[in-house]
């Protein structure tokens, strides 16, 4: 009994700190590597978004090159793939700051590992010395039979088995801990490479877009000499959004007296839905942030609400949507199902689609055909007309509103990114 007791704690006392040691070691440098990972892919995704973006916007201003004259559509396209590239170079730093992190937890890593190396070879090194002054069997079989008695002479046969098979455990926690500072050193390899790569990628972009502000300020600089004829523009985009909002103000108000038919007049101005009304009203507003876009494909160049126009910052525009920037021949699709309260025709701005869910309205502008009607329940992602081309500027441009009752609400917020 006591001699179990005693062997035990001889044996706790030899294997327990070098385990301990290397296990939390091991802990300590695998807990970020999760987290590194999901950031990493989360970036890498975010990159190929904008990269997409990116090329798509080349394509669209393609396109509008054809037109020979300058425009302020070539301008917008402009700003959006600046804008682009500013946050994919934003990116390229944050990836870079994250593996300047994981280098410094790497070499410190690999400082522990070579601190936990030393300690090991100096402890075998003792070990083997000892080994040495006591190698004969001669030696060894005078400590066994100097014990006083039997018990003491079997303690002391266990005592030089135990340092026999702690040398031998020595021997490959060496090993073991070589390996790693091996892997912690290719690691740190690979980390560096990766980040050359990422400075190289970050120059480049930044190149290219000192050469695209350039061109923005040829183009900017061009159309600043057309003031007028821009105002002139502008002054008719105005003038369709009021009517656009009124078409859209005149169908609410219908859509209400039409509910509210025998109610008292406390409710004259408030839309009083059915159950199933409130019940898609209800899905609709569960879906912020995914809905799906009103396109297959395209980017947004005009953004809501009110912000300094991209030619004269001296004139503030109102967006009471978004307006988004597709390719020709594109159709718009309903960004959730509903039903079609409104079809209108605003003259030199295309057909327009209203379409209800519940409380919510979503809006449809800028349409050359329409495939719906007043009335038709629609689907989510239904096509409901193809969008006009402007030969003029040779674009392609859907503009979606979303309304909450009286009130208008940001169509980016609640699109799927």
């Amino acid at each position: 009994m006591n001699a179990s007791y005693t062997e035990r704690r001889r044996n706790n006392r030899i294997k327990g700190p070098g385990c301990c040691i290397l296990l939390l070691l091991s802990l300590v440098l695998a807990l970020p590597l999760c987290a590194q990972k999901q950031s990493k892919s989360e970036l890498e995704n975010k990159k190929k978004l904008l990269q997409e973006e990116i090329e798509y916007t080349n394509q669209l201003l393609s396109e509008t090159k054809k037109n020979k004259k300058l425009s302020l559509n070539q301008l917008m396209q402009l700003n959006k793939k600046l804008g682009d590239r500013e946050e994919l170079i934003g990116l390229i730093s944050g990836q870079i700051g994250g593996i300047n992190r994981q280098i410094g937890e790497t070499n410190n890593g690999i400082s522990d590992l070579q601190a936990q190396l030393k300690k090991l070879k100096d402890d075998y090194a003792k070990l083997i010395s000892n080994a040495y002054r006591n190698k004969d069997e001669y030696s060894r079989l005078m400590f066994i039979f100097a014990a006083s008695n039997f018990n003491q002479a079997y303690m002391r046969l266990k005592y030089l088995q135990q340092i026999s098979e702690y040398r031998h455990q020595q021997a490959e926690e060496i090993v073991k801990t070589q390996k790693q500072l091996s892997d912690k050193l290719a690691e740190l390899e690979v980390r560096r490479k990766e980040k050359n790569e990422l400075l190289g990628t970050q120059e480049n972009e930044k190149e290219v877009l000192k050469k695209e502000k350039t061109e923005k300020e040829e183009v900017l600089t061009d159309l600043q000499t057309k003031e007028k004829q821009l105002k002139k523009d502008l002054e008719k985009k105005r003038k369709d959004a009021e009517k656009l909002q009124q078409a859209i103000l005149q169908i609410i108000k219908e859509e209400i007296e039409k509910a509210n038919e025998g109610r008292p007049k406390s409710t004259a101005n408030k839309l009083v839905l059915t159950p199933e009304a409130q019940q898609l009203s209800n899905s609709f507003a569960s879906n912020h942030g995914k809905l799906p876009w009103p396109v297959i494909q395209g980017v947004i160049v005009d953004r809501f609400g009110p912000h300094p126009h991209p030619s004269m910052p001296d004139i503030t525009i109102n967006n009471n949507g978004v307006d988004i920037a597709t390719t020709k021949g594109a159709l718009a699709r309903a960004v959730f199902e509903g039903e079609v309260t409104g079809v209108v025709n605003i003259p030199s701005s295309g057909k327009v689609v209203i379409v209800r869910h519940g409380e919510y309205l979503s809006v449809y502008a800028n349409l050359n055909e329409v495939y719906v009607k007043k009335g038709d329940k629609i689907k989510t992602k239904q096509n409901i007309g193809n969008i006009l081309f402007d030969e003029d500027d040779n674009k392609t441009e859907l503009h979606i509103e979303i309304w909450k009752g009286q009130t208008k609400l940001d169509p980016e917020e609640w699109m799927f990114r």
